[in-house]
């Protein structure tokens, strides 16, 4: 008797868990990014911390979208960074005024 692996289908919820890490995760990447910009040493009027600010967009980006595999669904992923989002935009603004 053979023994065939049968191979797992791509499960649905990784779509959503993709595009939600893409989109939403680049935008909480901004604004993680924002807020080390005004909180950050030397506030936001610190011209050498411009080009850090600027590539720590992509790290912390890809950190979001590689731990976003980890939540159980898709529709959890969507929602813990909307939450997410909402939270670090609303402390963002807070920062700024």
């Amino acid at each position: 008797m053979e023994n065939k692996a049968k191979k797992a289908p791509i499960r649905a919820d990784w779509w959503t868990k993709t595009i939600s890490g893409l989109v939403l995760g680049f935008t909480l990447a901004l604004a993680i990014s924002g807020l080390f910009a005004w909180v950050g040493p030397g506030g936001i009027a610190a011209p050498q911390k411009v080009q850090f600010v600027m590539w720590l967009i992509t790290p912390v980006w890809m950190l979001i979208l590689s731990l976003i595999y980890l939540v159980r669904t898709g529709v959890r992923a969507l929602t813990g960074l909307l939450i997410a989002n909402a939270l670090a935009y609303a402390l963002l603004f807070l920062v700024k005024t």
